[in-house]
């Protein structure tokens, strides 16, 4: 067949073992719906390729020579483990299953990505997920995570990112707070007040940004709390303790609640994103695919 232009070694190993069956070329060509010119053609390539010759070719039959016949013995070995092995995929692209290793923030990966990661197992029973929750910095080949859902961009060019989310950071308080302390009209009330602040390793996040007048602003913030754990600086200040700066996403429900509220609402600007990252490769694996479009959909419906 003219449009048969497999030129890989599978496709190689393929016409050989079409041609040693129909035991002439020229019923090789009317088989493969070709030419015998170009089934010649292809024998000959293949036979000056490996070096050796194939066939003995007679006026209406060939026969195998004993390279031919031991190349033969492989073909027809390595077609079926490769046809095995393709019908194995296909039916694992039906039935997805493996196991993966995924790891997010302790406060989003509680509160929302783990429901969705038991959803997406009871959807798909046999994939396996390990999920850890983690404040800190992950390295995502060196920890082996299959797909890293994380608030930076990395820096390693090697590894590919999906935004699921996009959110800000707001300023929150509980009214309780707002009955004891005085009013926050401007970011700059922020130095009167006891403000939790977030710790990652050596870095304190004191330094909250606003926008007013057309300009940033970084307000230097102090007070009494400091946590490595952004659920514990949520908890102070549902309790009344502290003015704190969270993910939106993290006190949607305690504002629509009025259990917290955003004294300076007006002047918030700081942007924050939940990204999906991994590592780059040629052929994404079928459960991989099927969970980023899976908690990408349902992240960014609020599910």
């Amino acid at each position: 067949m003219e449009g048969w232009r497999a030129t890989d070694a599978f496709g190689d190993l393929r016409l050989f073992v079409r041609i040693a069956a129909a035991g002439s070329l020229s019923e090789a060509a009317r088989r493969l719906q070709s030419s015998l010119p170009v089934v010649s053609r292809r024998l000959a390539a293949l036979e000056q390729r490996l070096g050796v010759r194939l066939i003995e070719r007679g006026p209406r039959r060939f026969t195998l020579t004993e390279e031919g016949s031991f190349l033969l013995e492989r073909a027809e070995a390595i077609l079926r483990e490769l046809d095995a092995a393709e019908a194995q995929l296909t039916e694992r692209a039906r039935d997805p299953r493996g196991h993966m290793r995924i790891c997010a923030p302790l406060e989003i990966g509680r509160n929302r990505v783990a429901p969705l990661v038991a959803e997406f197992t009871a959807r798909y029973p046999r994939i396996s997920i390990e999920l850890f929750l983690n404040d800190a910095h992950v390295d995502i080949v060196e920890e082996e995570i299959d797909i890293g859902l994380l608030l930076d961009l990395p820096n390693d060019g090697n590894l590919v990112t999906r935004t699921l989310l996009r959110s800000q950071r707001v300023t929150v308080v509980s009214p309780q707070y707002l009955e004891r302390h005085a009013p926050i009209r401007r970011p700059e009330d922020l130095l009167q007040h006891d403000c939790a602040r977030l710790v990652r390793g050596r870095r304190v996040f004191d330094r909250w940004l606003y926008r007013e007048g057309g300009q940033l602003r970084e307000i230097r913030v102090g007070g009494t709390l400091l946590s490595n754990n952004a659920e514990v600086v949520h908890q102070w200040a549902l309790a009344g303790r502290a003015v704190a700066y969270k993910a939106l996403w993290d006190v949607e429900s305690d504002l629509r609640a009025g259990r917290l509220v955003r004294p300076l609402q007006a002047f918030e600007c700081d942007q924050i994103n939940l990204y999906a990252v991994y590592a780059s490769r040629a052929h994404l694996p079928q459960r991989m695919r099927l969970f980023l479009d899976f908690i990408a959909e349902k992240l960014q419906a609020g599910t």
